[in-house]
């Protein structure tokens, strides 16, 4: 069953100003806790209506759930090859974890619960946002999506990841060197690196809510989100991780199969956690 829904664009008050945000509420609600969808691109590029934040959210509102996405700051943009130059940004770490804490706080606020997911870069924001929020000792989200999302300052070794890589793109997508560019352009410094909202994998992850970890077989990032999986077993957070067959980035790509299955899952998690609450 498809539902109606509607879509409405307005701000929300953050500690740095206003930060846009997108409302997916449809006609009839199947679910009792709205979502917080943060998209990814390198902590440079999206928003709005970039396809993985606007096409994720079009599809679970259609199912029924209410879906909110923010226009969090990006970083500066040096491009994929260059090195970025370092230094004190404005839009810099921490500005995009303060936005995606403000505005999980303000729906929050309105709710009094919410589930919370994100893709890519967007899954490392959420990540932090919850380590931060756990370390607050105030509410936490309900049930967490992290899908092929890079948790860590350098990527965890992991040989049959890397072995599995086909094609030029996925073998070149995210090496080492790329991989550092992205990261300390999003921190702007070497000590940024070790800063755990930036990059929380490696931290403990005592009292995270219950987490799926999506990722794809063709993705070096796979890497980073199997280990952290593995961190919030090892905590003893109620986790689940599914690998797909796909590259990254595939809930940007509304009309592939994994698409459809990655979303999917997503609703089964969240319907899941809704019943078991």
């Amino acid at each position: 069953m498809v539902v109606a829904y509607s879509v409405t664009n307005t701000v929300v008050r953050g500690r740095d100003g206003d930060i846009a945000v997108r409302d997916y509420e449809p006609a009839t609600l199947s679910a009792p806790h709205p979502f917080l969808w943060v998209h990814g691109g390198g902590f440079v590029l999206g928003g709005l209506d970039m396809v993985e934040s606007d096409a994720p959210a079009r599809n679970l509102a259609a199912r029924g759930r209410r879906v909110r996405t923010l226009d969090y700051r990006l970083a500066p943009n040096p491009g994929p090859i260059k090195n970025p130059r370092l230094g004190s940004h404005p839009n810099r770490f921490p500005a995009a974890h303060h936005d995606v804490l403000d505005v999980a706080e303000s729906l929050r606020a309105s709710t009094g619960s919410i589930d919370i997911g994100g893709a890519s870069a967007g899954a490392n924001l959420v990540a932090g946002a919850v380590l931060s929020l756990r370390d607050d000792g105030g509410w936490m989200p309900r049930a967490a999506v992290l899908a092929y999302g890079s948790f860590h300052a350098v990527l965890p070794d992991n040989a049959a990841v890397e072995s599995g890589l086909t094609g030029l793109l996925a073998r070149w997508m995210f090496n080492p060197a790329m991989a550092r560019r992205i990261n300390l352009n999003y921190v702007g410094s070497e000590d940024g690196l070790a800063e755990p909202y930036a990059f929380p994998g490696g931290v403990d992850l005592l009292g995270f809510p219950p987490t799926l970890t999506i990722d794809a077989t063709n993705d070096r990032l796979r890497r980073s989100g199997h280990a952290f999986h593995a961190a919030l077993v090892d905590a003893g957070v109620a986790a689940e991780e599914i690998v797909l067959d796909g590259r990254h980035g595939f809930l940007g790509s509304p009309t592939k199969p994994v698409f459809v299955e990655g979303m999917g899952a997503m609703d089964s998690w969240l319907t899941r956690c809704d019943s078991s609450t």
